[in-house]
């Protein structure tokens, strides 16, 4: 769980101290989407305090159904016209109350989602989701310590003066690949560091930060923690880079793969099992596994993990633009093998003994933080509870290998399996799959008919 003695984190108390004083003027409420935006509400100090807090806000449940531009979308039994688009409640998580550092005098929240008439939380809201599967490894006894790793492209750019480009010949932070580049590095100090600074600010703690494979391309680690804190924490992470790089006129992007000419942006994540006091690390273990020892439960999570993955695809590559970054050579994964310390591979198996851990590499930057986790530890917790061993550990250059099964390529294949997938439905249930089968169709559909830059420069002359 979140700690509330980092620097930034706030108890009510101290957030009512705050606000008599004039430190805090706005608290910002807010939940995710279905993609992962934060949505919500700007609720004054004041009125959080004595009253929000302790009995939290409503919005739209059209929140749940829309599409990117924010069109209520037909089809969901959730919410619709015929339905009426009532209210949900959201109901403020205390333990993620913050200072927003990077906002003047503000503070935020994480809201989990209710239902209005049940009073229970919303089988669909993306927290909901996590939620469930965070309680699931609990009964069994595990908590699960996650950490993502994302990497962002970041543009001469404002938001504005791409739009008004069309979001094509955009102008690059920098002008070459700076993997691990230090002179580059400190070029784009002005925005890395102010981001590293608030989020340290605002109860996030902060690893490090880095140059990555391609011009402008960059990677900010913050510290693992239990699953759905990391959810939060990488939501909070965009936003801030986002709300930051807009301050400074500048622009990032999440997007899984914004240029063909480069590597795209990934979101690996790293997830491990310990007891529920989280002294002790389930997967470490004296069994021999290929170069590593580990336990029983490392080998059958790592085993359900990669058997499951494509059909929880679409949880960990939600877009069309996922999954063009699945390409040989270019350090995201086109099969699903596992291997030790080993980048070609879909899954790693990574650091020893106490830090044992299994990384994916599957999810990119563009990926919703509660669904992907979501999915793996449903996915993991089914290998254990069933005993599914992985394949043999692959050594090499899995872009190489020949025989092993290929991560899905396209949107359309993902959703298909998804569709065919009883463990989906059983893990997260009917009403869950059908709302999320939806969205993701929704999105297809609104690809195939849109006409791209790429069509019109290959046809508008020689066809």
């Amino acid at each position: 769980m979140a700690d509330v003695s980092a620097r930034g984190m706030l108890t009510l108390d101290e957030l009512r101290q705050k606000v008599e004083k004039g430190e805090v003027e706005t608290v910002v409420a807010v939940f995710t989407d279905l993609y992962g935006r934060f949505m919500g509400k700007r609720v004054t100090g004041e009125f959080f305090v004595a009253q929000t807090a302790e009995s939290g806000m409503h919005a739209c449940d059209y929140l749940l159904t829309v599409d990117m531009p924010m069109e209520p979308i037909p089809g969901y039994k959730y919410a619709s016209w015929e339905l009426g688009y009532g209210d949900f409640h959201c109901v403020p998580d205390l333990k993620t109350l913050r200072m927003a550092s990077w906002l003047e005098k503000s503070a935020m929240v994480i809201c989990d989602v209710y239902d209005e008439k049940t009073n229970s939380p919303v089988s669909v809201a993306p927290r909901s989701i996590l939620g469930k599967q965070v309680a699931d490894a609990a009964n069994a006894g595990y908590m699960a310590q996650g950490a993502s790793e994302l990497e962002y492209f970041i543009f001469d750019e404002t938001y504005k003066t791409a739009r008004e480009k069309d979001y094509t010949k955009l102008e690059y932070f920098g002008a070459y690949i700076e993997d691990y580049h230090i002179l580059q590095g400190t070029r784009e100090e002005v925005l890395n560091a102010v981001v590293r600074k608030q989020l340290m600010n605002s109860g996030i703690p902060v690893e490090f930060s880095k140059g990555e494979w391609g011009p402008g391309q960059h990677e900010l680690n913050i510290r693992y923690a239990d699953a759905l804190t990391m959810a939060d924490h990488h939501s909070i992470y965009k936003q801030v880079f986002k709300e930051v790089a807009h301050q400074l006129d500048l622009a990032v992007t999440f997007m899984a793969k914004p240029d063909d000419r480069y590597a795209g942006s990934s979101s690996h994540i790293h997830l491990s099992l310990w007891d529920l006091n989280g002294r002790n690390n389930i997967f470490n273990g004296e069994k021999e596994i290929g170069p590593i020892h580990g336990s029983d439960e490392f080998r059958w999570f790592l085993g359900g993990w990669i058997a499951h993955t494509r059909e929880l695809m679409p949880f960990y590559a939600p877009t069309i633009n996922s999954y063009k970054r699945y390409q040989s050579g270019s350090w995201a994964p086109t099969s699903l093998a596992w291997s030790f310390d080993n980048r070609t591979a879909g899954f790693r198996a990574v650091g020893h003994r106490k830090s044992l851990r299994i990384e994916s590499r599957i999810p990119g930057a563009d990926v919703n933080p509660y669904l992907a986790y979501a999915a793996a530890l449903a996915s993991g917790l089914d290998g254990i509870r069933n005993k599914i061993e992985p394949p043999e550990i692959f050594k090499g250059d899995v872009y190489a290998a020949k025989n092993l099964p290929q991560v899905p390529r396209t949107l359309r294949e993902a959703i298909s399996a998804m569709e065919r997938s009883a463990f989906a439905r059983e893990a997260f249930g009917d009403d869950v799959i059908e709302h999320y089968l939806h969205f993701y169709n929704t999105e297809q559909a609104a690809y195939d008919k849109a006409v791209t830059t790429w069509e019109r420069a290959r046809y508008f002359e020689q066809i």
